[in-house]
């Protein structure tokens, strides 16, 4: 930078910013309510400006989605920092999904995000890599204090929690409308996902797992199919 102060900042510069912080903003809602695939010319209706500055700021849904997950999916990391260091590996594995739980079931949009595999989001590059050391890390644990059971791998999980995760929204859409107990409530995922853990508990007698797991490729593809499919597209898409 050259020497000397840079003044007071252009009201163009600052209206830009403006912009830039209320497409982020409308985004959000839009992605909370209707998924990463919310259409764009929503978006910018919502923001109160035109396609054209949305397309001049985020130039891919891509670019945009981004901006708008960047620092939203810390607590995820955090929690599974926690879960890493807990000494009983099979309470810290119920723990941790919890956690990851209660972000799936936030909004649609986080839901979308962390249940599937979307090309060049930042945001998410880091948390699905955190996330699968940690469940490496716990699973492996969970078998050497005899909790887990010894043919589960990770790609096992991983691929069982994205399909439950990505039933969430559809669960609580389906139970909001009642008024029954606890189903109607925001954890009306608690029981399937009670479900599914206790199918990885180790006990004797229980058979070996049919096929072959997946690989880690072929996980990325099946993640890729779950959708949503616009998300790498140009804006306009």
């Amino acid at each position: 930078m050259a020497g000397g102060s840079q003044g007071p900042v252009p009201p163009r510069r600052r209206d830009a910013r403006r912009n830039w912080e209320l497409l982020v903003e409308a985004a959000r809602a839009e992605f909370a309510e209707q998924g990463l695939e919310a259409p764009l010319d929503v978006i910018a209706r919502r923001a109160g400006v035109g396609n054209a500055t949305l397309y001049r700021n985020f130039p891919t849904r891509a670019a945009l989605i981004n901006a708008v997950f960047h620092d939203l999916l810390t607590g995820t990391m955090t929690a599974g920092e926690e879960a890493r260091t807990a000494p009983d590996a099979w309470a810290a594995l119920n723990d941790y999904l919890q956690a990851v739980f209660v972000t799936l079931a936030a909004d649609r949009g986080t839901n979308d995000l962390m249940t599937t595999n979307l090309e060049g989001i930042d945001a998410l590059q880091a948390v699905h890599a955190h996330n699968r050391e940690t469940m490496d890390i716990l699973l492996s644990r969970g078998r050497e204090q005899g909790a887990v059971r010894a043919d589960v791998t990770t790609e096992d999980v991983l691929f069982a929690l994205a399909a439950l995760g990505r039933a969430v929204p559809a669960l609580m859409a389906a139970t909001a409308s009642t008024t029954a107990a606890p189903a109607s409530t925001p954890a009306a995922w608690r029981r399937p996902l009670a479900l599914f853990l206790d199918g990885l508990r180790a006990s004797p007698g229980v058979p070996e797992l049919p096929g072959s797991a997946l690989t880690a490729d072929r996980l990325g593809d099946v993640l890729t199919e779950l959708g949503p499919h616009r998300a790498s597209r140009n804006v306009g898409g």
